[in-house]
C-alpha cells in the first residue's frame, strides 16, 4: 500500500478514534491493532464492554481489508456487510486484534474486473495482555463497485 492505512483507518473512522484504537502494524491482508486499556470503556465487570472489542475488531478487519485491496477504492466501496463474534472469556486490561484476509487479492480484483460484486471474510482474533484468545470475530466484506 502507498498510504497509511492506520491514519486511514482513523480518519474515515472517527469511531475508532474516539475509542483510542491504535494501528500497530498493516501490511498486505494483515493488521495488528489495540484498545488501551481505559476506564471509560469498561464494562459492569471492569473490562472493555464488548462494543468497545466489536469495534476494535472490525477496524482491524477493515485495516487488513485495505492493506491488500486499498487501491480498488478508485472504483469500489468497501462494506462490511456482517459479523460474528464469540465471546470467549472475560477481557481484561489492553487487548490486541490481530486481523487476516480469508480471501487472496488475485480473486477479489478478478471478481471486480468481471464486473461482479466481491464478497469474502476477514478473519480477528482477540488477546489480552498475557497473549490469551479472549474473542474471535469474523467480518463479511463487500467491494461495491462505483456507478
Amino acid at each position: 500500500m502507498s498510504f497509511d492505512v492506520g491514519a486511514f483507518m482513523l480518519q474515515t473512522v472517527p469511531f475508532a478514534n474516539t475509542l483510542g484504537v491504535v494501528f500497530d502494524k498493516v501490511s498486505d491482508g494483515y493488521a495488528l491493532c489495540r484498545l488501551p486499556d481505559r476506564a471509560d470503556l469498561h464494562n459492569h465487570v471492569a473490562g472493555p464492554h464488548a462494543g468497545a472489542l466489536f469495534t476494535l475488531a472490525e477496524s482491524a478487519s477493515g485495516a487488513a481489508m485495505l492493506s491488500a485491496l486499498g487501491d480498488q477504492l478508485s472504483r469500489a466501496v468497501p462494506l462490511a456487510t456482517g459479523a460474528t463474534v464469540r465471546y470467549r472469556k472475560l477481557a481484561m486490561g489492553e487487548v490486541t486484534a490481530e486481523a487476516r484476509l480469508q480471501v487472496e487479492r488475485a480473486e477479489v480484483v478478478g471478481r471486480l474486473d468481471a464486473g461482479e460484486r466481491p464478497e469474502f471474510e476477514v478473519a480477528v482474533e482477540l488477546k489480552n495482555a498475557e497473549g490469551v484468545l479472549v474473542s474471535e470475530m469474523t467480518v463479511s466484506w463487500t467491494l461495491r463497485p462505483n456507478r
